[in-house]
């Protein structure tokens, strides 16, 4: 019973500590996916708590599973975990039956899991911590209760500081499909299939065929049909991404900008609103730079024409912004605005605003830049 004891909490520790980590190291998205829930609550009025929420959460869990590890106060930090898991519990059944947000985040963006499977996962967690609060009695502290409770303000003290840092710059380590090294340019397998619709002249009925399987050579059967639209599937094409980025007319300039063969850097603000005006000389100085090179600056927004037009007068920033889905642009970066360095659709560096680079840092990191 002992070692059942000691396993248990050593276990769970392990996982809240995890938990913890992965959310705290990208605390805007873990308040993208509360802002998820209170969407889908219709609890509109709670956005704005999400970030708070974020980080108080994942502090919460790496404090729990430090105690747990060092057993620290267990006694009453077990009715805190308790009362966690129970909640977390009926929360993911809630998921895993009407599906009100495609992923709970549970483990941020490091480990994808189903709202079954995060259901699943919780049942096992919430027998466990059931037998730990069961045999709160019987866990004798590591110290003397000073001790404890020192152990634990550190522990609160150090996440603190450990969130306003990733707060304000980029995640130290990055899960998502936009991190350095990725190649965003590549498509891989499946087969784009192109479809021709013709009509009967006689008939006037339509059939349409699978391109090149349809008789285009027979002058015949081609005097007798005429053509009507083409369509294409793409379906099958497994993409790198979902961005698209299109001018003020609706011309896509995805593959233009991030496939880019010359270097390519593309300033990412889903809400110029909320642009820092403070940093437009830096981003001046870079881009004329970098234009100076031989070298291209582009922008991704996702407001409307007057908006634009706002931050342009109010900048004097003469960089061309482009449209593209907010959404995606919260994917990219953790920033508004956040900085993406590209070529050949290779990610070469990525930067928060507070971290913009000068262009002698790029000469020295990237060779022949």
């Amino acid at each position: 019973m002992k070692f059942l004891r000691l396993s248990s909490r050593i276990l769970v520790g392990i996982v809240f500590i995890f938990s913890g980590l992965v959310k705290g190291v990208d605390p805007h998205g873990t308040a993208y996916r509360i802002e998820d829930y209170f969407i889908a609550f219709g609890w509109d009025w709670a956005i704005p708590l999400a970030l708070f929420l974020s980080v108080s959460l994942s502090m919460l869990e790496f404090v729990l599973g430090v105690a747990l590890i060092f057993n620290a106060r267990l006694k009453q930090m077990s009715w805190i975990l308790l009362f966690l898991m129970f909640y977390f519990t009926i929360l993911t059944f809630n998921d895993a039956l009407y599906y009100p947000v495609p992923d709970c985040g549970c483990f941020g963006d490091a480990i994808k899991l189903t709202n079954w499977e995060t259901f699943y996962k919780n049942i096992v967690l919430i027998v466990l911590v059931i037998f730990i609060f069961i045999s709160r009695k019987k866990y004798t502290g590591f110290s003397r209760n000073l001790n404890e409770y020192l152990l634990i303000i550190i522990a609160v003290i150090g996440f603190t500081c450990f969130s306003i840092y990733q707060l304000n710059h980029l995640p130290y380590i990055d899960f998502r499909d936009w991190k350095i090294g990725n190649d965003m340019a590549l498509d891989e397998g499946g087969e784009v299939k192109n479809y021709l619709t013709y009509r009967n002249l006689s008939t006037s009925k339509t059939k349409e065929f699978l391109s090149p399987d349809y008789p285009w050579n027979d002058s015949v059967w081609m005097s007798e049909w005429e053509f009507v639209e083409q369509r294409t599937d793409d379906s099958e094409v497994v993409r790198a991404h979902d961005l698209r980025i299109e001018d003020d007319v609706g011309n896509d300039l995805t593959d233009a900008i991030i496939a880019n063969p010359n270097y390519q850097l593309l300033i990412v603000s889903w809400d110029l609103n909320k642009f820092p005006l403070e940093i437009t000389d830096e981003i001046k100085t870079l881009s004329s730079k970098l234009l100076e090179k031989g070298y291209d600056v582009d922008g991704i927004c996702s407001n409307l024409p007057e908006d634009i037009e706002k931050f342009y007068a109010n900048t004097g920033i003469e960089i061309n912004f482009y449209l593209a889905d907010d959404i995606i642009q919260k994917s990219m970066i953790r920033a508004n605005p956040g900085f993406i360095l590209f070529k050949d659709g290779i990610i070469l560096g990525k930067w928060h605003y507070n971290d913009i680079p000068d262009i002698s840092s790029l000469e020295s990191e990237f060779s022949g830049f």
